[in-house]
């Protein structure tokens, strides 16, 4: 099987070769590839806009073509901690090539390599098409920000935009923790040090705790893996600093129910008022194809911290009301439901009827407002057609 219509090429001998880790990971740049995926029996796969496709006249790989590409990348320390995990989360870079975001794990006795690739420049929010409430949400001083979704989605893609955005707009000082450190960040109008889980630092939530002691502005967290993570981020954002972070949920109901959920019962009051006061934005995205074929746009359920919103968060019996406050507050406060992200990126051409429709929550509203006829909703989409405001109030 090849790859038709892009520049993937075949290995000039490759099944006499020695596997070249680096060549495979160029011919993925090269061909579009988002992920690079490497097990035993199979040829590299590659997924290219959210579809699997093997490298072209590629020989199958074996357990010792893993064992020796594994091996190469690691360092000693990182070869250690995977006999004992038998998983492994790192980052790869091959010059002049690209960075790699890497997890390697056991599987049937055999190792598996996913690559992830990490665009050595960062995008910006407009180049994102990022709707303008993001660079509003990104301003803010202190509280909490949230940006859901499952794997792949781009949330690392949307927090480093927004850390950039905030580099380029601000003098202060970041401070973020990943496992492993994704994009590079170099210092403009801000300070950055980025510190990676392993390496620079035993855990999450030490590294969180020792980064109060360092004077941050902004706190990155590269995902809220545990309570004691999502405590730890909780009270930096209750002393004065804005932090942002990740979470592998679909909307902002999952994830209210995610973070109060993470903690035994007798807690979780004091947690859903901390959060409903703490929180400044949650973003939850999903990727789907690009009209013109090239590549995929985020489509994104926002909700802002508004009192309306926290007043509601507070209330576990009112989360229902969430979806209409989020679809009512677009204009005000630049809020927007799923199926309204969609909705515009439908009349900007960026994505087809068809991609909006099989995307969206509300399949028969959303045909309804296309056609120009009143959905369910009718107030939600009544302020779609609104004007935007760009300068949003969030009080």
């Amino acid at each position: 099987m090849g790859w038709p219509g892009s520049k993937i090429e075949s290995f000039s001998g490759w099944g006499i070769m020695e596997v070249d880790i680096n060549h495979i990971l160029q011919v993925a740049l090269k061909g579009g590839a988002s992920d690079i995926h490497l097990k035993a029996g199979l040829p590299p796969m590659f997924r290219v806009d959210g579809s699997l496709l093997p490298l072209r006249d590629a020989r199958r790989m074996t357990p010792d073509d893993l064992a020796r590409i594994a091996t190469s990348i690691m360092s000693k320390q990182q070869r250690d901690a995977f006999k004992r995990q038998l998983d492994l989360d790192l980052a790869y870079g091959v010059p002049g090539v690209g960075r790699f975001r890497v997890n390697a794990f056991q599987q049937k006795g055999s190792i598996g390599l996913v690559f992830r690739v990490i665009p050595y420049k960062v995008k910006s929010l407009e180049q994102l098409h990022l709707p303008k409430v993001v660079s509003k949400i990104a301003n803010e001083r202190r509280g909490l920000v949230l940006v859901t979704g499952a794997t792949g989605s781009g949330k690392s893609t949307t927090l480093a935009a927004m850390i950039e955005h905030i580099n380029t707009t601000r003098t202060c000082h970041v401070v973020t923790i990943e496992d492993p450190i994704e994009f590079l960040l170099r210092d403009k109008r801000s300070i950055i040090n980025q510190r990676e889980s392993g390496t620079d630092t035993h855990s999450f939530a030490g590294a969180l705790r020792s980064a109060l002691r360092q004077d941050p502005d902004v706190i990155l967290v590269g995902e809220m893996r545990d309570a004691e993570t999502i405590e730890t981020a909780l009270k930096a954002a209750e002393t004065g600093h804005l932090v942002l972070s990740t979470l592998h949920t679909v909307d902002a109901v999952e994830t209210v129910n995610r973070v109060v959920g993470s903690f035994p019962p007798h807690q979780q009051p004091h947690i859903r008022r901390l959060f409903a006061n703490l929180v400044q934005g949650v973003i939850s995205q999903r990727l789907v194809a690009r009209a013109d074929g090239r590549g995929r746009v985020p489509a994104m359920e926002i909700m802002v911290g508004t009192a309306r919103i926290r007043e509601l968060l507070h209330d576990e019996e009112r989360q229902g009301e969430l979806r209409e406050t989020i679809a009512k507050g677009m204009v005000n406060y630049g809020m927007q439901t799923f199926d309204q992200s969609l909705m515009h990126l439908l009349q900007n051409d960026l994505v087809t009827y068809e991609e909006a429709l099989l995307q969206c929550t509300n399949p028969d509203d959303f045909a309804l407002r296309v056609s120009g006829i009143q959905g369910n909703d009718g107030n939600d989409w009544d302020q779609f057609d609104a004007d935007e405001s760009e300068d949003f109030d969030f009080d």
